[in-house]
């Protein structure tokens, strides 16, 4: 099967869609509630034409990654039937929205998922495929019981779409200055005063500061690096705006001229938008990654398990990992192993969407912390943000 055949449909494809979300769905061989527009729909067609031909799959686009998992704790065990889901469309209580198999989770949220109860582990035994994982993403949902990241733990979660933390910025304005930024340090830099919006998030801010200072971004102590507080003290006056939600718009004005954000929504913004550029910070970064999770009340049974799992293993296929890397703008996880000589030409040269090894290498996930060191973060945060 070469590249392009994934694309090339035979005539009309029996997909059972539902995208209102309020569909029964009780007859479903496969139910799965996905983040919209994470997995093209060109793949979804290849996974029934390929794999499921016979089946009836239910396919349930949802647009926030947070309704998600209200939706997981709607599903609870102890949940009663009459449990509202507040915040998503077209959902009044738990007895409208059937118990998917298999539902996207962000990686920001399966720690909580975990001590909540809302998911169970995932059994691995059949999926060969998670060797094709790099490392990182393969200990990253291995945990404990208490969602905390061990070597011999379970695993919770299947990573399908890897994401970074990265530096958007209008090119032309750059021009006149005959740099572009290319790592955290430049944030510092004067021309950039007042210049640069970064989004709400102490994680986020901290993380990309201990970094510029060569930290790991799950400094457990920072109290132990003297020098940080003097470090965001500074990067604070050179932002101008703050936002959880729309600190891009910003940067698409001309309000600021650099903008931090997550790959998922600046590749997305700077497709649109020729005046944006963006960069992976070659001293490392954040990493992100979506998930798919099994709910902790999903319907048990043997061929259910067995299509779970060739629906999970279809996405590590190196072929479709490089479609749904070419169409998604947000990489699979296995081509970050991957001989990249081998990929299309088109990935290769994508440094953003595929960022360098040695970058990679410098890269974490954020895990969780201890309570202490979630105190540190909310007292240094607070103290920050409250200068003029």
């Amino acid at each position: 099967m070469n590249r392009r055949s994934l694309l090339i449909a035979a005539g009309t494809l029996a997909v059972s869609y539902s995208l209102t979300g309020c569909s029964p769905a009780t007859n479903a061989d496969l139910r799965v509630r996905l983040l919209e527009n994470s997995i093209p729909a060109e793949l979804l067609k290849a996974f029934q034409r390929q794999v499921a031909r016979d089946k009836n799959l239910k396919l349930l686009p949802t647009s926030q990654l947070a309704d998600l998992f209200k939706l997981l704790q709607t599903w609870k065990p102890q949940a009663t039937s009459e449990q509202p889901t507040a915040g998503l469309p077209f959902v009044n209580s738990r007895r409208t929205v059937p118990v998917a198999d298999l539902v996207t989770l962000g990686d920001a949220w399966l720690t909580s998922a975990i001590q909540q109860g809302l998911i169970q582990p995932i059994q691995t035994a059949n999926l060969t495929d998670f060797q094709s994982l790099p490392d990182p993403w393969q200990a990253f949902v291995r945990r404990d019981r208490q969602g905390q990241p061990t070597p011999n733990g379970e695993i919770w979660a299947a990573p399908y779409r890897a994401g970074t933390l990265m530096i958007a910025y209008r090119h032309q304005e750059f021009e006149r200055l005959g740099w572009t930024p290319q790592d955290w340090q430049d944030l510092w830099r004067s021309e950039l005063r007042r210049k640069i919006s970064l989004p709400d998030s102490a994680r986020a801010v901290i993380g990309l500061t201990l970094k510029k200072l060569g930290q790991s971004i799950n400094r457990d102590d920072l109290n132990a690096v003297p020098s940080l507080e003097a470090e965001l003290n500074a990067l604070h006056q050179q932002v101008k705006f703050y936002g959880s939600t729309n600190y891009l718009q910003p940067l698409l004005l001309g309000d600021t001229w650099v903008a931090i954000g997550w790959s998922s929504e600046i590749l997305r913004m700077a497709k649109r938008d020729r005046r944006i550029r963006a960069v992976v910070p070659p001293s490392g970064t954040i990493l992100t990654a979506d998930l798919w999770v099994r709910p902790a009340t999903a319907a048990a049974g043997s061929s259910r398990q067995t299509l779970e799992n060739q629906w999970i293993s279809f996405f590590w296929q190196p072929q479709v990992a490089e479609q749904l890397s070419l169409l998604s703008l947000a990489a699979s996880p296995v081509l970050l192993k991957s001989d990249r000589s081998a990929l299309p030409e088109a990935l290769r040269q994508n440094q953003t969407l595929l960022p360098p090894q040695n970058s990679l290498d410098k890269s974490e996930f954020l895990l969780p912390l201890p309570d202490r060191t979630i105190e540190q973060y909310r007292q240094l945060w607070t103290k920050v943000r409250l200068q003029g």
